[in-house]
């Protein structure tokens, strides 16, 4: 193959992967969609070839960018607890029932760190007021570490799969 022909081969397909959702299409559309642009068949072996290789070497640079973001942001997030820890532990909020207050989902949510029968959970709850007191409802959950930490492992795959559902509408 000629080096003109792979250069509109490679800008093509790169064109068509730099535009679609990388979590629903496959090297086969792709292959398609170049095929159908160039008006070029695509699927004779060293084409083809070609096309995954340029396919491959776009998904490898992608996931070294995105490599690269998650350590910068967990860099970003290490500098934040350091400033936080360091400017006293006067910032942190306590219920009245003096459990740890870890953030305020909305003026009824919070997520909380309480202390039962010897376990230490992470409760994401429901409160309501009473008498200028607020009570936690029924309505939430709380997990023990152990369960808080399978939760925080699948933390990406829930938001792979939000991202995905919000790409339909």
């Amino acid at each position: 193959m000629d080096s003109e022909t792979s250069n509109k081969i490679e800008e093509t397909v790169l064109e068509i992967l730099k535009s679609c959702n990388l979590d629903e299409v496959t090297e086969l559309k792709i292959r398609k969609m170049a095929s159908e642009k160039l008006g070029l068949e695509l699927s004779d072996p060293i084409r083809k070839a070609f096309v995954r290789q340029v396919v491959e070497k776009f998904l490898a640079e992608e996931q070294a960018k995105a490599e690269a973001n998650e350590e910068e942001e967990e860099e970003e997030e290490e500098e934040e607890d350091d400033k936080k820890k360091s400017s006293g532990a006067g910032d942190k909020e306590y219920d009245d029932d003096g459990d740890l207050i870890v953030c305020r989902l909305s003026h009824k949510r919070r997520v909380t760190i309480t202390e039962f029968r010897g376990k230490t959970l992470v409760s994401i709850r429901e409160y309501y007021n009473k008498d200028g007191k607020e009570l936690p409802t029924s309505k939430g959950i709380s997990l023990t570490a152990e369960q808080w930490a399978t939760f925080n492992k699948n933390i990406p795959a829930v938001e792979k799969a939000i991202k995905k559902m919000e790409s339909r509408c």
